[in-house]
């Protein structure tokens, strides 16, 4: 089946069997290998992406779904010829990341955590991140990165 899509705002048009996984899109087809492969049953947020603007396991997403839509990967995040997102720089700052194979899906979730929940205190955080999985750092750097990244693009007006 042929579908059309946006991603990291090009359009794409590919062709693809009814059960190809939106995650094997983005890394077999286009070569997006910054989206990771954890679990492969949306339990570890390694996979998570944007798409519509919303954090979605892309393992758990067929590509059919994702026709019609826009999707943003890790890679597509820095906007403007910007080297970094404020929340890639603030995981960076805050040492929010160890062996770093998490950190694309928790970075992700981390900006949809930000625009639905701008209020979020520590606890909020470390609740709503909860599908994101992470087995080296303890958290407490992730919650503070988010809280520094939010602080960040708010002061740029990144939302």
């Amino acid at each position: 089946m042929r579908i059309e899509l946006s991603v990291n705002d090009q359009p794409v048009v590919i062709d693809v069997a009814p059960n190809t996984l939106l995650v094997q899109v983005l890394r077999e087809h286009l070569h997006l290998t910054g989206t990771h492969v954890g679990c492969d049953t949306a339990q570890c947020g390694a996979c998570t992406v944007l798409l519509d603007g919303s954090a979605v396991k892309s393992c758990n997403q067929l590509a059919a779904q994702a026709a019609g839509r826009a999707v943003v990967t890790i890679e597509g995040l820095a906007a403007g010829g910007a080297p970094l997102h404020p929340m890639q720089a603030a995981f960076g700052a805050c040492h929010g990341l160890q062996c770093g194979f998490c950190t694309p899906g928790m970075v992700m979730s981390a900006i949809d955590l930000c625009r639905r929940h701008p209020q979020a205190d520590a606890l909020e955080i470390r609740e709503k991140l909860d599908g994101n999985i992470c087995r080296c750092t303890g958290y407490q750097n992730i919650v503070e990165a988010v809280q520094a990244g939010r602080a960040a693009m708010r002061a740029v007006g990144v939302a």
